[in-house]
Order: C-alpha cells, then sequence, then structure tokens
C-alpha cells in the first residue's frame, strides 16, 4: 500500500503547507502502525464539545441511528449545504493483482454557516486517519457512518465557523467493485488467450461515493487534483493531462495530473490499463486522443476523425471554447451503458467506438457518430452547465440526444440524421402512454429513483420538445438562446426555468449575432426557411417558460383531434393515454405549436392552441388538411369525421404530396389510435396499403414497427392461422421493395441500413428468395473458414440463416470467439439469439451471466433478443425470474439497464394469463411495479 498525507494549515489568513510523504509498501496495518505515530504528535484527542452545532436542529431522539449505535446527525437524503467543497486533492492505488484499492482524499472546505459536523458520502468502504486542518491546529475527528444513505458525519470538538476555509484529511479502501459502476475492475481476452484486468471508472449518477468520500450531488462542484499508482506495466488516464511521474519505492510509479475545472463529482474519471492510443489536435488546439486494447487500436481512426471535428464544430457552435486541453475517448471492454461524458475523458463500449472500414455496417458509422456527438454535447450541456439537482436531468440528456442531430446534420450530411430523428420521439412515446410515465422534471431523491430517471422521457423526449421548441422559436433564436445559457450559467448549476428565462427575448437576431455567426445560423437553419416558414407570435407575446412548463412540468402528451366542416377547422386536445381507466388524462392542458399544410399550397401554417377547445377558419376549403409537418411537434393527431379518409385517399393516389416524415407520423398516428378504440384497425389496415409503393426509411420502418407486433402478439396466443395471414400480408406489402434490394454495400446510409433491415426481415420471415440466398451464401462463407468477404450489410441475414442449424450455430459462435471486429461480434450475436435452438439459446444466457465466454455487459441485449425469439420467449422469462437477484446486483436496481430487462422480456405478454405470472413473481423478487 501507498498513502501520502499532504498537509494545509490556514493560519492569519496566510497558508502554510506542511508535507509528510510517507512512500510504503505493505499492508494497511503496516502503514498505520508506522504514520500514526507520527501524526499523533500533531493531533489532539477528540472530544464532544457540549456546545457542538449540528447542520439541523432535529433532537437526538428522531435521528437515524450510525452503525456504533450512536444518533447520526442528519436524517435527509440529501446532504446539508453548511459547508462545501472548494478542492480535492485524491491519491489512489488500484491493485490489479488483489482487485482492490486504498486512497487518500484532502478535501478543501467552504463553511456558509457555523457547525461541528461535516456531512458528504462515502459507500460500502473503510475509512480511517480522519482529521480536520484548522487555523488552530490539526484534529482527529470522530466519523459516524449511516449506510443507509451512503453519508460519513464527520465530528469535530470545535466549531468550524462561518466564512472561514478547512480541509479534511480521509484514508479509505475498498474493493474493485465487481458491478459496471463506481471503481470496478474490467477484463478483456487476448487473441492468444490471454486475460488481462483493468479498473475503470463509471460515476454517473451516485457512484463516485464508492470511490472515495466526496460531496456526491452535482450541485457541489469542486476542482480536483488526482495523483494515481501503478505498476510501469500499465499507464493512468483522467480527466486531466498528466504532469509528472514519480517513481516510488516498491517499484511503482506515481502520476500527477493537473487540476480539473471546476465541476461534478460524476464527471471525474480515471483508468488503469494497458491501452494505447493515438491522436490528433483541433483547428482549436485541442489534443484528441483514441485509447483501446493494444490489439484494436487499429480500429480508431473513424472516432479519431470525427472526434476532431465535432469537437471543433461545437467550439464554433456554442461560441465557447472547450476549456481544457485535451479531450480522451477511451474504448472500455466492459461497460454498461452506452457511454460516459467525464470532462476530458469520455468512456464508450468498444461498439461505441470502434469501427473497421472493411467489416463495419453503414448503421456502425452512424450509431458511432452519433454517441460520439452525445458525448462530446455533453462536454458543454452537462459539464460546463449542469442540472442542479437530477430531477431535471433532462437538461444535460435531452439536450446532447437534441444535438446528436444538430451537429451531424452540418458536420456528416451523408449520413442523413434527419431520416432517424422521428423514431426516438416515437419510442419516447410509446414510454409517455402509459400512466407510469414521468414528467420531464420530476422530483426524486434516492439513488434508486435517480437511476430510474436515465430512460427515453429524459433522453429522446427531451431531445423531441427541444426540436419542438426550436422549430417554434426559429432555429437562429434557438442557437441564440442557448449560446446565452450556457455563457450565463458556465460552471454553475441550473434549473429549467434559467433555460426558458435564456430563450425569451431573441427574437431579433441582428442583436445577438455578427455577420459571420448570423451566416453559421442561416446554414443551421437553410431546410426551415426554404419552407415558407413563418413566425408564429409577436414578440411582446412570447412567454417561452408558460408553453414549456406544460411539457416538463406534467407527464404524457397530447392527442389533438382535428374535424374539418368546410373552412371551419375544430380543435380539441386531451392526454393519449393507454388505459382503460380515463381519470388519470383529466386536467392535463398543454400549449401546443401546431404546424399544419393544406391541399390548397406547400406553406406551412402555425397556430399556438392554448385552450382545450379551438376554432381555425381557412381561407378557401380544401381536400385534405395535414397537422404536425414533419412531426416537428411532440404530439399526435386524430383526424375526426372524413379525416382519414381524405388522408387515405391521398396516400393511395399521390403519398409523395407529402414528406416520408409526415408519412411516417401518419403510419404511427393511425395505429396508436386503434389501441385507444379512437379509430379501426381496418381503417389503419386501409391506410398501411399504400406502403406498397413507399420507399423512404422512416415511413417503411413506421410500417413494419406498426404491423410486426400484431403478429408478435397472435404469436404469443399461439394464433397460428392469424399469424401466418399477417406475416404474409406484411411480406406481400413490401415484396417489390424487398425484391429491388442488391446483395452488396451499394447507396447512400439510409439505403444501405434499409436494405440492412429489409434482408433481415424477409429471411426471418422465411421469405423464399432471401432464404436461398442467404443460405448459398452462409455455406460459401462457412467453407471458407470464415475468409469470405461477405457484404457488410447483409451480413445479418446471413448470420440468421446460418445459425438455424446446429453445425451453422457452432461455426458462428467459433467465430465469434475469436473475432477482434467488435461490430462483427455484435451482429453474429443478435444472429445467434433469434436461432430456433433453445439449447442453444439457454446456454447462450447462462454464458453471458458466467461472463467469461461473452461479456456480461451485452447480457440484457441477449436476453431481450432471446425474447423476442417465438422459440425463445418463454426461456427468457424463465432466466429472468431465476437470476433476478444476480441481475439487480450486476446492474443495480432502478437503472435503465434492469428496465430493459424487464420491459424487453415482457412487453409482448398480452394475456390475462400472462400478467397473473408476471404479476405473481413481483413479489418475491422485488421487480418494480412501474417497470412492468
Amino acid at each position: 500500500m501507498f498513502g501520502v498525507c499532504c498537509l494545509t494549515l490556514q493560519v492569519s489568513g496566510e497558508i502554510l503547507h506542511l508535507v509528510f510523504c510517507v512512500c510504503i509498501s505493505g499492508p494497511a496495518s503496516v502503514v498505520t502502525m508506522l504514520v500514526a505515530p507520527l501524526l499523533l504528535v500533531l493531533f489532539v484527542p477528540f472530544s464532544p464539545s457540549s456546545g457542538a452545532q449540528l447542520p439541523n436542529q432535529t433532537k437526538a431522539k428522531d435521528l437515524p441511528i450510525a452503525t456504533n449505535g450512536q444518533p447520526f446527525p442528519w436524517d435527509r437524503m440529501r446532504l446539508p449545504t453548511t459547508v462545501t467543497p472548494l478542492h480535492y486533492d485524491l491519491a489512489i492505488h488500484p491493485n490489479l493483482t488483489t482487485l482492490d484499492f486504498t486512497g487518500v482524499v484532502r478535501i478543501e472546505l467552504d463553511v456558509h454557516e457555523d457547525t461541528n459536523t461535516v456531512i458528504l458520502h462515502a459507500k460500502q468502504m473503510q475509512i480511517s486517519d480522519v482529521f480536520l486542518l484548522a487555523p488552530e491546529g490539526i484534529k482527529r475527528l470522530k466519523v459516524l457512518e449511516y449506510p443507509r444513505f451512503h453519508q460519513l458525519a464527520l465530528l469535530s470538538d470545535s466549531v468550524l465557523i462561518k466564512g472561514r476555509k478547512y480541509e479534511v484529511h480521509l484514508a479509505f479502501a475498498a474493493n474493485l467493485s465487481d458491478s459496471f459502476h463506481g471503481f470496478y475492475k474490467g477484463s478483456y481476452r487476448t487473441s492468444s488467450g490471454e486475460v488481462r484486468v483493468l479498473a475503470s471508472t463509471q460515476f454517473e449518477a451516485t457512484f463516485a461515493r464508492g470511490a472515495f468520500p466526496c460531496f456526491d450531488e452535482p450541485a457541489f462542484k469542486a476542482n480536483f487534483t488526482i495523483r494515481i499508482i501503478r505498476e510501469p506495466r500499465h499507464i493512468a488516464i483522467s480527466n486531466m493531462p498528466m504532469v509528472k511521474t514519480v517513481e516510488l519505492p516498491g517499484g511503482l510509479l506515481e502520476d500527477h495530473f493537473d487540476t480539473t475545472v471546476k465541476m461534478s463529482t460524476y464527471l471525474v474519471a480515471y483508468i488503469v490499463s494497458d491501452f494505447k492510443s493515438v491522436s490528433k489536435t483541433t483547428q482549436h488546439g485541442v489534443k484528441i486522443s483514441i485509447y483501446a486494447v493494444p490489439e484494436k487500436i487499429d480500429q480508431t481512426a473513424f472516432a479519431l476523425d470525427a472526434a476532431v471535428k465535432l469537437l471543433d464544430f461545437y467550439d464554433d457552435y456554442f461560441d465557447i471554447p472547450y476549456p481544457l486541453p485535451k479531450q480522451d475517448l477511451a474504448a472500455i471492454p466492459d461497460f454498461q451503458s452506452g457511454a460516459m461524458e467525464n470532462w476530458g475523458l469520455t468512456t464508450y463500449r468498444e461498439t461505441g467506438l470502434l469501427f473497421d472500414p472493411e467489416k463495419s455496417s453503414a448503421s456502425d458509422k452512424l450509431g458511432i457518430t452519433k454517441v460520439i456527438a452525445h458525448e462530446l454535447a455533453h462536454q458543454w450541456f452537462g459539464n460546463l452547465v449542469t442540472m442542479e439537482w437530477w430531477n431535471d436531468l433532462w437538461l444535460n440528456e435531452g439536450f446532447a440526444k437534441f444535438m446528436e442531430f444538430i451537429s451531424l446534420d452540418i458536420t456528416y450530411p451523408e449520413l442523413h440524421v434527419d431520416d432517424f430523428f422521428l423514431a426516438k420521439c416515437f419510442e419516447a412515446m410509446e414510454v409517455d402512454s402509459l400512466s407510469s410515465s414521468h414528467p420531464v422534471s420530476t422530483p426524486v431523491e434516492n439513488p434508486t429513483q435517480i437511476q430510474e430517471m436515465f430512460d427515453d422521457v429524459s433522453y429522446d423526449k427531451g431531445a423531441c420538445i427541444l426540436n419542438m421548441l426550436r422549430d417554434f422559436l426559429t432555429p437562429e433564436a434557438f442557437e441564440i438562446g442557448i449560446v446565452r445559457y450556457l455563457k450565463r450559467y458556465s460552471y454553475q448549476n441550473t434549473v429549467n426555468s434559467h433555460l426558458w428565462e435564456s430563450l425569451t427575448n431573441v427574437s431579433d437576431v441582428s442583436d445577438d449575432l455578427d455577420e459571420g455567426r448570423l451566416k453559421h445560423t442561416e446554414f443551421c437553419s437553410k431546410r426551415k426557411t426554404q419552407s415558407g416558414a413563418s413566425k408564429w407570435y409577436s414578440g411582446d407575446e412570447l412567454d417561452v417558460r408558460a408553453i414549456m412548463d406544460t411539457w416538463t412540468l406534467q407527464e404524457g402528451f397530447p392527442l389533438v383531434t382535428v374535424e374539418v366542416r368546410g373552412r371551419e377547422v375544430r380543435l380539441s386536445q386531451e392526454r393519449y393515454l393507454k388505459t382503460d381507466d380515463p381519470s388519470p388524462s383529466e386536467g392535463f392542458l398543454w400549449q401546443i405549436p401546431l404546424t399544419y399544410k393544406t391541399s390548397a399550397s406547400n406553406t406551412v401554417h402555425r397556430f399556438l392552441l392554448k385552450t382545450k377547445t379551438d376554432v381555425l377558419f381557412l381561407p378557401e376549403e380544401v381536400d385534405w388538411v395535414k397537422f404536425n409537418v414533419d412531426m416537428s411537434g411532440y404530439y399526435m393527431v386524430h383526424y375526426a369525421g372524413e379525416g382519414w379518409n381524405s388522408i387515405i385517399k391521398l396516400l393511395q393516389h399521390n403519398h409523395t404530396a407529402l414528406s416520408g416524415n409526415d408519412r411516417a407520423n401518419l403510419i404511427h398516428n393511425v395505429f396508436q389510435l386503434v389501441s385507444i378504440e379512437k379509430v379501426r384497425l381496418d381503417t389503419a389496415l386501409e391506410l398501411s396499403l399504400y406502403l406498397s409503393r413507399e420507399t423512404k426509411i422512416m415511413a417503411v420502418t413506421q410500417g413494419f414497427g406498426e404491423l410486426v407486433p400484431l403478429y408478435k402478439l397472435m404469436e404469443k396466443r399461439d394464433m397460428k392461422v392469424l399469424e401466418n395471414q399477417m406475416k404474409s400480408y406484411i411480406v406481400d406489402l413490401f415484396q417489390d421493395l424487398i425484391d429491388q434490394q442488391e446483395w452488396n454495400d451499394s447507396g447512400s446510409v439510409s439505403q444501405r441500413v434499409l436494405r440492412s433491415y429489409l434482408l433481415l426481415f424477409s429471411c426471418v420471415r422465411n421469405y423464399a428468395p432471401c432464404v436461398t440466398k442467404a443460405t448459398q451464401l452462409f455455406n460459401q462463407w462457412k467453407d471458407s473458414d470464415g475468409t469470405m468477404s461477405l457484404p457488410v450489410d447483409i451480413t445479418m441475414a446471413v448470420f440468421v440463416i446460418g445459425a438455424r442449424t446446429p453445425e451453422g450455430w457452432d461455426f458462428l459462435f467459433e467465430k465469434y470467439r475469436h473475432s477482434l471486429q467488435m461490430s462483427v461480434k455484435s451482429r453474429m450475436k443478435t444472429a445467434m439469439a433469434v436461432s430456433p435452438l433453445q439449447d442453444k439459446l439457454k446456454w447462450m444466457m447462462e454464458q453471458s451471466l458466467i461472463g467469461e465466454i461473452m461479456k456480461t455487459q451485452d447480457l440484457p441485449d441477449v436476453v431481450v433478443s432471446v425474447s423476442k425469439n417465438p422459440h425463445g420467449y418463454q426461456l427468457a422469462w424463465d432466466f429472468l425470474r431465476a437470476n433476478w437477484h444476480t441481475m439487480i446486483k450486476k446492474f443495480d436496481l432502478g437503472s435503465s439497464t434492469i428496465s430493459y430487462l424487464v420491459t424487453g422480456v415482457t412487453n409482448q405478454y398480452s394475456t390475462r394469463e400472462m400478467l397473473d405470472e408476471v404479476s405473481m413473481v413481483k413479489p418475491c423478487t422485488g421487480m418494480v411495479q412501474n417497470n412492468m
């Protein structure tokens, strides 16, 4: 073990540094014996003062009880604000052989109220050598622990005086976590079969407290100076550049990193590994580096170029220089979430960062650029300006999701990201239409509740309502407002209202933009201005907060019913809700930025619906009217009276009169209205008939998205005749488009993604030409021992057909085991999970749980893929029940991963018997009600 004790005293305004640097290898007890006598010379024993101040005035009888049986002086989940951290000096030593770590932290404190108690966080760690560095000397502090809230109380025998600064010193030790949170162990297997171990961090939302004692709430921002002790065979990286490396006794090295900017604890990061890196420098002088395991470093070139391009874009778009000298992107072999925005050291799944031009698909390229764009957007939205508390997580995640599409539309126009944005809104609406949904901004307190906020509502709904607001304000005004917001609140914490205030009164573009910036903004919004869109409001009428509070402070979204009678358009709004009980939909009212166009012209008309009902008057009678143009708004539309018939007639005779997004929007709306009995199923199916002439990816995939669940329900109800009829209907509907697909990698990104989708579907549905071609290609590939080069876009279809036989499945698995291309492994894994071979499916889930042959991080995807397999859904349900406690320990109850597992396995159950079976399991498993 290595311990460092660097003490700082403040005496009469002067800072006096007393430094004791102790470098010792050996057990913790040995260090304590050697260091303690030296420290005790300076420290006086702790003796409680009868006049001690507590951070709250709760009587002792009402206080929680600490682990030693004494009253714990704080009874709330949130920390008091009597003291706040200014600076952390953190030294940490992970041992990758014993899989534990030790460390010392020194925290400089600012005292805001007289107190003798410091409350902070620590979770599942041994705390020792706790001292206060005060102007009157160095004093030992008494420590109380309250594990329920992950809190420590440091008690002083003298009062910490308001306005003064103090320091506390704590030594700590813990095991590297077995989960994917905190400071956790990871590993990977080389091509020669050697297992190598690494240690990395994942602190969002409440896991920094498991790595070092800290004030683990986003509002407690501070600076961090980090030192990491390692063996020479490893490297260490952290948020800031390394400034020096010091040799220690015992052959260890200590890396010293520069002090960070002011930031929240959840953004702290460090990694100890044997990674290699490649680097480039942006136009603004920021060093960008990609880190990966040595054998995969040749797959980092695309991510490196993307990161350079995107960081330069954000630097210009936000008009705020990226404040750090470097930005590292690390591909972590064991990683639960998609990526993490740690300031200066973003971390990713390997599939989110590694790209092989020869073997990665168009959708891989799209996914990698989107995730990099998301995490780099966070360097401003989330890191520079941070939500005050987790109830406003959407201010981080909704903006980052939204900026994925804004940034890539300009930096990578060939990716056509606009073709994929609607899918995010449809996904959000699926969750938001349930009675278990929550407002975008909703009260949360404990770590489980906080974890549950990382869902489609915070991410996707947040992005969709921002897109609606951008369309409402105009792109130019929106950009001015968010830049104003970022500049006004840099290095601070915010709430909803701060954003709305910054977006108010931004209608005069010329006052806020110089000529060059105006040109940039015009470029960003060129398609909006070309559409002929007009303003909705005069400047003195705009109240952004009043509008947006209706979208962020209440759950759900509106269904707008439109009925055209001559020139009169009658409007009404209600909550769209999938429930038999109408009461949860009562009392909801939104201010809805409506857009619409008619058969009379291509002009986009606008109207702000503020009331339950209203009436519009058209200048002339029209054949049809389409509301929510391009689905710029987060609402559904029901066309009452003859409205749907006029839409169906338009799509049958001239579907290109509406955009691809408009058509996808109509498909989504009409089928969703069937589920709440506003529209008959035969009306929705009649509308879907036009899809035989559809070619646009969003409309095609939405057609599949609405039709496929119908036969999936029939599968689980053993309704074979209807099931086969529905499958045949879908194949017939898209047969011409399927037959047009070539088995190669030609075309745009959207065309290539659509090709992969169509060929996979047709092979899974046993469309004979597809099965024949895929079988032929798989056999050729197998005969070449996997050396034959397959077109990337068709490999999923080929692998799925190959995995249907035991021999094909085993061959595919062997190639999976030895492949270093993460995107190829991902496709193989999915193909194996949809095999009809039940013994293979069960074995695959078991191996994913063990984590040696298949990564445990992939377990949720494997289980959910098996659950969608008609041969595997019961296996997946049985597996989830049998291993529930293991999985919530690994992935954490309340996390989006657990929610994904539960909803993914059960979301197509539709009978009373299935409901009863699921309900019976909840009391003994602890499954959360609203996740069901």
